[in-house]
């Protein structure tokens, strides 16, 4: 499961973490967020570096939608359910300040964005209201949308809230050109180097483990998508979910929009230009990670929700991505830990991370350089406010717990098995072990099935052909090595 967008954009391979390197700042993670603010740290005069886990694009900005909007769904309602007009209007704010931020970067980057209308658009009667509720809260804050009636596109619409000249574009040709203009500005990107640990060391200095050796750092910023340090419980404050994208070839034109629907099944759709004829753009399904049995299924939806909709045949590609919706509603953008400056950490964008992540980035530079932005508190890592979304905070972890006691009741229910079938892959019990086996391209694999997070017993995703865990939405790949956190450890060998 390849996305679209990793297709034509060549990546160069960068070095591993060198032991022994001191920097102000280190920036873990080399999505949108660790870039930009990579970027902005950089253009302040200040000694930066990013080290990423993997290689640049690999993670959530390089499979993502790529929709840069400050409609987003029915997030403006969601918010002001928790939070005040204000904190709802300083959100928009932020939004609106990253879309700039971005746009007018591409503009002068030479990265080619697509403006378009955004749409939230109800699929039946039953999210009309939604739809409407979205439009009233949206003006209330001062955002100028509009209401409108059922849309001209092939699918079923019964209303939709219309904000104009939004953008959308390609990921990676963004983090291709960002990578390239961070390390013009002198700053040292190292790949395949994951960060394991951190520890305090002299002078106030944080060290940092990865899997190559320390480094230390002054300031370190976790960009990583969920914070790869369990201080801070961020864990507990984040929903991780996976969501599905399918992209065809039409013989037909593409709408020209970005919509999103109001309710479930989510569907986003979205038209990305090409050479050999636009290519239609369909996701949704999303789901808790390692909490759906059936992960192919997801994927047939979308393909058969599609054809019914569209002349279209069969998928060019399919492929997924990894999101976390915070429980306060708002991002967390600040200290891991309340008053302590000297590690940062952004996080929970909700799907919106186009132009969340820029924000994040400019009021992570604000707070290093003392120009935080008017709205930074909107964004905040600890708010009083947060006190509010206490209890779907502790519904999320009820949810956690029954997961953590289910997957060891199966586990001890379960016997050993003979090996799976292509493709699939089972957990049971090895002598008094949990294992994880699973068979790929014919080779039969097996290692604990323990996650090294927070010992949660991990599934079997068939679509992503992954170990997933299903408590805080690590994820490993069928040899047990680390491809989601918040575990930096791999699964151990089989027992």
């Amino acid at each position: 499961m390849e996305p679209l967008w990793l297709s034509d954009i060549p990546r160069p391979a960068r070095l591993r973490v060198t032991p022994g390197l001191r920097f102000d700042v280190v920036v873990i993670g080399g999505g949108l967020t660790g870039l930009t603010t990579a970027l902005l740290l950089a253009q302040n005069g200040i000694d930066v570096a990013v080290v990423e886990a993997r290689r640049i694009g690999d993670g959530t900005t390089g499979a993502s939608t790529a929709k840069v909007s400050v409609l987003q769904g029915v997030r403006a309602q969601r918010i002001r359910r928790q939070h005040s007009a204000d904190a709802l209007r300083e959100y928009l704010d932020a939004n609106i300040d990253g879309q700039q931020w971005l746009l007018e970067y591409c503009s002068n980057s030479g990265v080619a964005v697509q403006y378009a209308d955004a749409f939230t658009y109800a699929q039946s009667d039953r999210e009309v209201g939604s739809v409407r509720s979205e439009h009233a809260v949206l003006r209330e804050a001062g955002l100028h949308t509009e209401l409108v009636g059922p849309l001209d596109v092939p699918f079923p619409t019964r209303a939709a809230v219309r904000l104009a000249q939004q953008a959308q574009l390609n990921p990676m040709a963004l983090l291709s050109v960002l990578a390239a203009d961070v390390e013009s500005h002198g700053v040292q990107i190292f790949e395949s180097s994951r960060a394991q640990g951190i520890r305090s060391g002299k002078q106030g200095d944080q060290i940092i483990d990865t899997e190559h050796g320390p480094i230390e750092a002054g300031t370190v910023i976790l960009a990583t998508g969920t914070p790869i340090l369990d201080r801070g419980g961020f864990f507990a404050r984040l929903v991780p979910q996976r969501s599905y994208l399918t992209a065809f070839r039409l013989a037909e034109p593409v709408p020209g929009g970005m919509y999103l629907s109001a309710g479930e099944p989510t569907r986003s759709v979205r038209r990305v230009p090409d050479t050999e004829g636009d290519v239609l753009l369909v996701g949704g399904e999303g789901h808790g990670v390692g909490r759906d049995s059936d992960t192919t299924a997801r994927v047939r939806d979308l393909v058969e929700w599609t054809q019914r909709y569209f002349q279209a045949g069969e998928p060019i590609t399919a492929w997924s991505a990894q999101d976390y919706l915070p429980s306060g509603e708002l991002p967390y953008v600040g200290p891991l830990l309340p008053g302590q400056e000297s590690i940062l950490v952004a996080t929970g964008y909700a799907k919106w991370g186009m132009t969340n992540a820029v924000a994040a980035g400019l009021a992570l530079v604000g707070r290093i350089t003392g120009k935080s932005p008017q709205w930074s508190g909107a964004l905040s890592s600890w708010r009083p406010s947060d006190y509010t979304s206490l209890p779907s905070t502790l519904g999320a972890n009820g949810s956690v717990a029954l997961q953590f006691s289910t997957g060891w009741m199966h586990v001890a229910a379960t016997g050993d098995r003979p090996a799976p079938a292509e493709g699939c892959g089972q957990v049971n019990r090895r002598m008094l072990s949990p294992t994880a086996t699973c068979t790929v391209d014919g080779v039969t694999t097996s290692v604990s099935a323990v996650c090294p997070h927070l010992y949660g017993i991990v599934r079997w995703n068939a679509a992503e052909r992954s170990w997933d865990c299903p408590l805080h939405g690590s994820r490993f790949a069928p040899d047990g090595s680390v491809l989601e956190g918040p575990a930096t450890k791999p699964l151990g060998p089989r027992p």
